[in-house]
């Protein structure tokens, strides 16, 4: 009985850089949670400044369980959920041998898609994502900006070239949502399909034309 082993907990990493769109990450943690995976948080510093703005809430490294509560809603249970300070190098996320299923970045700043093109660390947001290439796990970048520029399509191309996932923050209508939070609920869905984690969080074609207008109700359940 000395020598049973508690299973190795693997995250996956939810980086939230500074673009607008706080609601993308949020949805994509519940989710994630509701499908009974673990979570490890990357909130850069740009973030913070974004999610004030947009939502009010002030996220502290040391009160991070209450803001996080906060930003998700109500009724979520964080037991799952491991934070780490942007300018933490020494967090498990900075080094390979840290067991992760794979990193999500949601929402990507243009900032943020240099950084991870170029194998910058600035930060640990940019640390983990080389750690991600590097060791060929999943990585999907989020990126949320328009127009997109020259250097910004190349970095596209650089990361895509690298074995990541470049999925824009473009919401898709077929699936009938009609609120705001049902075209988050996409965008959130379409990042958890590309690491094969099940959801619920949008309706998915059938090859029925206006299915959407047909059955309403969004995506939920659906």
């Amino acid at each position: 009985m000395g020598n049973e082993q508690l299973p190795t907990r693997r995250p996956w990493i939810v980086a939230v850089a500074g673009a607008s769109g706080t609601p993308y990450p949020a949805a994509v943690i519940r989710a994630l949670l509701a499908a009974g995976e673990a979570v490890d948080l990357v909130v850069s510093r740009a973030a913070r400044l974004t999610l004030l703005d947009e939502t009010g809430i002030a996220f502290r490294d040391a009160h991070w369980q209450a803001d996080l509560a906060a930003w998700l809603g109500g009724g979520t249970d964080l037991s799952g959920v491991r934070y780490w300070a942007a300018g933490d190098f020494a967090a498990g996320p900075s080094s390979g041998s840290y067991p992760a299923k794979g990193m999500l970045v949601v929402p990507a700043t243009t900032g943020a898609v240099a950084g991870m093109a170029l194998g910058l660390s600035k930060d640990l947001l940019q640390r983990a994502a080389a750690v991600t290439l590097k060791e060929r796990r999943p990585l999907v970048v989020c990126v949320r900006e328009a127009p997109l520029d020259g250097v910004t399509l190349r970095h596209l191309v650089a990361l895509d070239e690298a074995g990541a996932v470049v999925l824009p923050a473009s919401p898709g209508f077929y699936a009938g949502g009609s609120t705001a939070q049902e075209l988050v609920d996409f965008v959130a869905g379409r990042v958890l399909d590309a690491v094969g984690v099940p959801h619920t969080l949008y309706r998915r074609w059938s090859g029925e034309l206006g299915a959407a207008r047909a059955h309403p109700g969004g995506g939920r359940g659906a």
